[in-house]
């Protein structure tokens, strides 16, 4: 059985109308594509959750929404595959009781932050308690600041002590560098990805989107977790989760 968690986001796209985002939201649209056996542990603002909540639940998967005061905001636009984001607003940082909410049955975890501070160590090391977990490379290097996203290598690095797959987009990769993480993996948008496992390192070529990729770094994650829950190899886990990203979103 596998979880995901993370905070929601409203996101303004290209200056068109609020929409739901954050990784649960499209890590959840690729489980179900999947028919995979999984839970959803998110968080938004009070004030954001009749929104938020019920565009999540439609997705079928068990779901528990936790509270928050704030949700984090981003406006963004893309040109081919470079992304230009703002943050609008920040959410809160997962706690230690929050990280409790997630099934103990649970033994593999997509852990989806937004930006650096979503979850510091102390709240990693609980739901790391037993169970594989799948970081996202942006709650490295994203920083928790208002205005346009800025990224930097100010990360703790105690954060990876606890993280057994790394996910990495390209430019995160570039500003990480070479960690020491049993599975990393760096996605090159149409281009692919890299993996980078058992000692190896393995192209897995891609088809380009013909729409916006928003969410596809998400979807592939799970896509990833729940072929490597099953038992499959890294390498042939990356190739499933990269054919499914085109379909999920």
């Amino acid at each position: 059985m596998l979880a995901v968690v993370g905070n929601l986001s409203i996101d303004r796209v290209g200056g068109g109308p609020p929409r739901i985002g954050g990784g649960p939201y499209y890590a959840a649209r690729a489980l179900r594509l999947l028919a995979a056996r999984g839970e959803v542990v998110a968080r938004c603002g009070e004030a954001d959750r009749r929104f938020l909540g019920p565009r999540l639940a439609a997705l079928g998967l068990p779901t528990t929404l936790l509270h928050a005061d704030h949700t984090t905001t981003f406006s963004f636009d893309y040109d081919g595959d470079k992304r230009r984001m703002n943050v609008e607003g920040i959410g809160d940082p997962w706690t230690p009781r929050d990280a409790r909410a997630v099934d103990t049955r649970v033994r593999w975890v997509q852990v989806a932050p937004l930006l650096r501070s979503d979850f510091p160590p102390e709240t990693l090391a609980v739901l790391a308690r037993g169970r594989r977990l799948l970081f996202d490379g942006q709650g490295l290097v994203r920083r928790s600041e208002a205005g346009p996203l800025e990224l930097d290598g100010d990360f703790d690095p105690d954060v990876l002590r606890y993280v057994t797959i790394l996910k990495l987009d390209e430019e995160e990769a570039a500003i990480v560098g070479d960690v020491d993480v049993p599975e990393r993996i760096v996605t090159l948008g149409s281009r692919g990805a890299l993996l980078y496992a058992d000692g190896r390192e393995t192209v897995v070529k891609a088809q380009p989107l013909a729409r916006d990729p928003t969410g596809a770094g998400d979807a592939f994650s799970a896509a990833y977790l729940v072929s490597r829950a099953a038992g499959h190899s890294p390498a042939a886990s990356a190739r499933r989760a990269t054919s499914v990203v085109g379909a999920a979103l």
